[in-house]
């Protein structure tokens, strides 16, 4: 049998969009909106007053949250056809909001109707995960990761440096496919 080249993709900021579901929640909470100039550079939690930090965890530990997030433009696609290329798999932190377990899963399914529960990496630490390649968007995940790592791009990672970075979905299809 032939090799198959492996690849991790991260779900959050990565595929899918929890930040703007935060976002509109905390307007919803607070009647403040953050510009996208405000969130350059800089975590969510960053962003909101210190004694709000603990708002953006709640929200990210209620259950439903991680449900009917939206998804990133192109990621269908591009996944789908990665997956005839390579071993996908979907690899998140869930473990940090426990509650996201079930919501990530029916939300993957959903989205991603060709990829099979044997392909969902739902943990901890991601220093597990040896693939080929990993798509991330937090450059912590690729420090013991020894296949080749592409950041994907997000407001929280701007000045990260030292890494290939891919702008979206269909900067991942031109590298990868």
């Amino acid at each position: 049998m032939d090799y198959i080249p492996s690849i991790a993709i991260d779900m959050d900021e990565t595929i899918a969009d929890p930040i703007s579901k935060a976002r509109a929640w905390y307007y919803r909470d607070y009647g403040v909106a953050f510009t996208d100039d405000q969130m350059h550079g800089k975590h969510f939690g960053e962003v909101v007053p210190p004694e709000h930090k603990a708002i953006i965890t709640q929200y990210l530990n209620t259950p439903g949250f991680f449900r009917d997030l939206d998804i990133f433009a192109d990621a269908q696609r591009v996944i789908e056809e990665l997956n005839k290329k390579y071993r996908v798999f979907i690899v998140s932190a869930a473990m940090e909001f426990p509650n996201s377990l079930l919501d990530k899963v029916q939300w993957l399914q959903e989205f991603f109707p060709y990829l099979t529960w044997r392909q969902y990496c739902l943990c901890g630490d991601k220093s597990v995960v040896q693939t080929d390649y990993m798509i991330d968007d937090l450059t912590r995940n690729f420090v013991h990761f020894k296949g080749k790592p592409f950041l994907y791009h997000g407001h929280h990672n701007v000045h990260a440096e030292g890494y290939e970075r891919v702008m979206n979905w269909e900067d991942v299809a031109n590298k990868l496919l």
